[in-house]
């Protein structure tokens, strides 16, 4: 019955990827499923809502942060955070190292907010744009930005990814990041050696970027515009729990509208809620966006594949998976065995946040260390859903920055980790206990 359910599932994914359907249809079927599965278990109707309420509950601090990137992503635009980053950065730009730069840039970006799709949303967007201008190849520069962004998404103190395997393995986020760190270094510099042998290989035609010149017009750029990022980076050196780290950023954020871009309080409430407008048409493309409405969609997925995971522990509906998995590990090793686990989940779950919770389910038995655990999910499911193209994970940041789906070749970041600790870092002491 297990896999006649499951099927049904895949099925269903299957079914909105061909109609161009969002991946919630599917996402509500499957909890139909498995809601029905755990009647047809003898559980009460009672009993399968605690199980999908649990499941909820388990992540509710994962809710408020969706939250609050949503209030940050409009509210960095507003204040001038955004703008003046993209102002100055546009103004060091060398056709040459023009790869390079996209990929740093998105690093910055992620790891300063913590989400791969408020980076693409903001300087991907941007990046892409000057690629444009210049003539570049959009298969490498949306490759080098699918790339970036997940540099944060992955590593960044205030990534809903890395808080979500912090919270279901119940270990520390910056003793994850500090293991995050150690697997990732090599991966990056190769990363950044590939970068830059293409853009020297690359030729590029530039032409006018008098669009960007606009900015002063509309923003004060005094440097002190930078206050919530320099925040974020600070407050994570001291370890400030993540939600007073972006409650702290919002408010600095929402002060320098009002005193520095002169935004009625009105006017700033409205903003957050509804994203950031500006009447220029040109810098509309670029800055238009964000808001707590544009996180809905985010915040639902997230949801719904929350119950999954109540309902899975509370009807063991994946215990013969579990078996098969931690008989391939005596071939494969722990981390080949969640690598191949990420990768199955990744292609029927078509979104990462049910990846990474499938993965930790069928796999959270092959290790007794919980931290072991999160920085074989963080090298793996996080990096790996990315890589699946009909993915929301692969497909929203390259459709946002109009990316090209052959651009996933050249996100070498995202496949250069799970390589690296599959061949090189077998046997390196990864966990220090």
């Amino acid at each position: 019955m297990e896999l006649i359910v499951i099927s049904l599932f895949g099925l269903a994914l299957l079914f909105c990827l061909l109609a161009n359907l969002s991946v919630l249809y599917a996402l509500l079927v499957g909890y139909i499923l498995f809601f029905c599965y755990g009647l047809l278990k003898k559980h009460s109707f009672k009993e399968v809502m605690r199980m999908s309420l649990q499941g909820v509950y388990q992540i509710k601090v994962i809710l408020l942060v969706l939250i609050l990137v949503g209030i940050i992503t409009a509210t960095w635009r507003a204040s001038g955070t955004i703008p003046f980053i993209t102002y100055t950065s546009s103004h060091l730009i060398i056709p040459s190292l023009f790869i390079l730069i996209v990929f740093l840039l998105n690093c910055l970006i992620s790891i300063i907010t913590g989400t791969a799709v408020g980076t693409s949303a903001t300087i991907g967007i941007i990046c892409m744009s000057l690629g444009n201008i210049m003539g570049i190849n959009e298969v490498l520069v949306g490759g080098a930005i699918l790339s970036g962004v997940y540099v944060g998404d992955r590593c960044s103190p205030v990534s809903t990814s890395a808080l979500l395997i912090s919270t279901l393995t119940q270990t520390n986020i910056y003793q994850n990041i500090k293991l995050m760190i150690k697997t990732s270094l090599v991966p990056f510099i190769v990363t950044c050696a590939i970068y830059l042998l293409l853009g020297l290989t690359t030729t590029a035609t530039p032409q006018t970027l008098a669009v960007l010149d606009l900015i002063p017009d509309y923003f004060n750029l005094h440097w002190i515009v930078l206050l919530p990022a320099i925040l974020i980076i600070f407050l994570a050196l001291f370890k400030i729990r993540v939600l007073w780290l972006m409650s702290s950023c919002v408010i600095v954020s929402c002060l320098l509208c009002v005193f520095m871009q002169n935004i009625p309080v009105s006017e700033l409430i409205q903003i957050m809620v509804w994203g950031y407008q500006i009447d220029n048409a040109e810098l509309a493309v670029i800055f238009n966006g964000g808001g707590i409405l544009t996180m809905l969609k985010v915040i639902a997925i997230v949801c719904i594949s929350a119950t999954y995971s109540g309902i899975f522990s509370g009807t063991d509906i994946l215990k013969g998976l579990k078996s098969s998995i931690a008989a391939s590990s005596k071939y494969l090793n722990v981390f080949g065995s969640t690598l191949l686990t990420s990768f199955c989940t990744a292609i029927i779950s078509c979104n990462q946040t049910l990846t990474i919770i499938l993965t930790y389910l069928l796999c959270r038995d092959l290790t007794t260390d919980n931290k072991e655990l999160a920085i074989n999910l963080e090298d793996t499911a996080v990096v790996v859903s990315p890589l699946i193209p009909w993915s929301v994970a692969c497909a929203a940041p390259l459709i946002t920055v109009g990316a090209p789906t052959l651009s996933i070749v050249l996100a070498c970041y995202l496949y250069l980790i799970p390589l690296w600790r599959l061949f090189f870092l077998k046997r390196y002491p990864l966990v220090n206990n």
